[in-house]
């Protein structure tokens, strides 16, 4: 995308074998693993022909491109919350998978109208039919295709516009040349017909305007198709599926005008916050520069400048140089710089306006801050942060690394929420806690790496408790001499189990003042706590 957009000049891998790498894959971790680890923000400009009018229409697009990997499940979490549109990718041999089941969840719960993309096509195996059947079945979101692709395999080489019925075609370098044409192959042809007439189909029971015209046993023209499918995308109630393949570098040209086309732009999407002025009532948040400003702090990162705060803007203007309060403690913070992100690059601007996303610099804040210039007392909803799901133990290698080491989990805990750290009271280890074994992992690397901090890790360990089964007596006799008179003291009694495991009772039978209370004091202080300690096992057990 960012190719085509002109936004970058050249296409690298993520594993960076040429040494250069993805552009929105800047950690060296992330080239390493060939994986994308953390989300990274960045925009372009797309120009869209108006089919209508012939005239040439320019969209600015917002773009965030988040990991795919279920241990970094915070990052699309915290991208969806922003985000007004999304474009879900899918395996064409694949289909829908189960972190796909996962980001469908996590679209529903903020409502992010989305494309599907079915990437691969060129691979062995790839069926696009399957994938579009597992989104109607498996996600319950009414899907159909709106492409069919022409080959297969390695034999794939366009897609047929079942709106327009066109042949679509890449060619040139990196297929940045689009070669429409009235000509379908015959191969496709009649396959072409018959999804289109499921498309007809599938918009008929999510739109009315369609249905009608179903039921009235006439064809629709592509540009009623155009806006029944823009309508049910962003009502939520459809996905309009698109095919290629991105490492072929086919058909990604029509995905973007597909987000265009069909994807709301920030006027079309209700963002609530709500009026502590007015008990907390629900308010629309309207997209305009006029408007008092409010955004959402959504993502924390940590940069060479002190902390790097990504705000998506909802209302009014972000202005270099202005006062801001956050709504969370009513702190006042003048803001003293404002970049766009592309990627790990910065761009420094003076103003930001409703819809966009920006980072700034210098405000010390917590993810899901709400901002404010003041004017209103709005306070926006945060983010869902899923539970951690597995636990290590951890601790520096060398003594002397303590302090680096409690940097790096001071700011690895205020960048991930799904991170937790704490100290077991009973082992006095340090636990970390995370989504997954790859999510721990990495952020130990990190500390390797951004450190230097070599760490040691294993299982938690848990002290195992025993009880009393029955009745034990015992009859204790002290004797110490220390010189002069000495000491001398008898005790006898009995521990038996009283059938409660939270609590210790302990009672004496001495009658008449025979023996001082402060002694019977003495060993009520000492024998309590002793059974709540475990002396048999000296050392705390790992866990199997």
């Amino acid at each position: 995308m960012l190719f085509y957009t002109g936004r970058i000049h050249a296409i690298h891998e993520v594993r960076g074998k040429d040494s250069v790498g993805a552009k929105m894959d800047s950690m060296e971790l992330e080239r390493e693993k060939g994986i994308t680890i953390q989300s990274a923000a960045t925009f372009c400009d797309w120009t869209r022909k108006d089919l209508e009018t012939g005239v040439d229409k320019n969209y600015h697009i917002n773009l965030i491109d988040t990991p795919g990997h279920i241990d970094f499940t915070i990052e699309v979490e915290r991208a969806l919350r922003v985000l007004d549109g999304a474009v879900m990718i899918l395996c064409a041999v694949s289909g829908v998978q189960s972190q796909t089941t996962t980001v469908d969840r996590q679209m529903k719960r903020y409502n992010v109208p989305r494309l599907s993309f079915i990437n691969k096509m060129d691979r062995m195996g790839a069926n696009p039919w399957k994938a579009v059947d597992q989104i109607n079945h498996k996600l319950r979101i009414g899907a159909a295709a709106i492409q069919v692709p022409i080959g297969q395999e390695d034999g794939f080489k366009g897609v047929v516009d079942l709106i327009r019925m066109k042949a679509i075609y890449n060619e040139g370098l990196r297929g940045i040349n689009i070669i429409e044409s009235d000509e379908i192959p015959a191969d496709v042809r009649e396959l072409a017909e018959k999804k289109r007439k499921v498309l007809i189909e599938t918009l008929a029971d999510v739109d009315d305007e369609i249905a009608e015209i179903f039921l009235m046993e006439e064809t629709p023209t592509p540009a009623q198709i155009k806006a029944a499918i823009r309508r049910a995308t962003i009502s939520l109630k459809f996905t309009p599926v698109l095919m290629g393949s991105a490492l072929g570098d086919t058909s990604i040209q029509p995905m973007l005008d597909a987000v265009c086309d069909y994807l709301p732009n920030p006027s079309e999407v209700k963002n609530l916050a709500l009026d502590r002025r007015q008990g907390e009532a629900p308010v629309t948040l309207l997209p305009y520069d006029s408007q008092p400003f409010v955004g959402l702090a959504f993502k924390l990162e940590e940069g060479n400048y002190g902390q790097l705060t990504y705000i998506r803007v909802y209302q009014g203007t972000l202005n270099k140089g202005m006062n801001v309060f956050n709504a969370r403690n009513n702190k006042k913070i003048k803001v003293p710089r404002i970049v766009r992100m592309h990627s790990n690059e910065m761009e420094d601007v003076d103003q930001i306006s409703a819809g966009e996303i920006c980072a700034v610099f210098g405000v010390d804040c917590a993810s899901g801050d709400t901002f404010t210039d003041g004017s209103v007392a709005y306070t926006m909803t945060s983010m869902f942060v899923p539970e951690p799901v597995i636990s290590l133990s951890i601790k520096p290698k060398n003594t002397k690394d303590t302090p680096n080491f409690s940097k790096a989990i001071a700011r690895f805990q205020r960048e991930d929420p799904t991170f937790r750290v704490h100290v077991d009271q009973e082992s006095q280890e340090t636990i970390i806690s995370g989504m997954g074994e790859l999510h721990l992992d990495i952020y130990v690397e990190r500390m390797k790496r951004e450190y230097r901090v070599d760490c040691v890790t294993g299982q938690p360990q848990v002290a195992y408790r025993e009880t009393i089964m029955e009745k034990t007596n015992f009859d204790h006799t002290l004797k110490k001499q220390t010189g002069g008179a000495g000491d001398y003291a008898k005790v006898v009694g009995y521990m038996e189990p009283t059938g409660d495991l939270l609590e210790n009772k302990f009672e004496h039978q001495v009658f008449g003042g025979s023996i001082s209370e402060k002694f019977l004091f003495a060993c009520e202080k000492v024998v309590t706590p002793l059974p709540k300690k475990n002396p048999l096992k000296k050392k705390l057990t790992k866990l199997p």
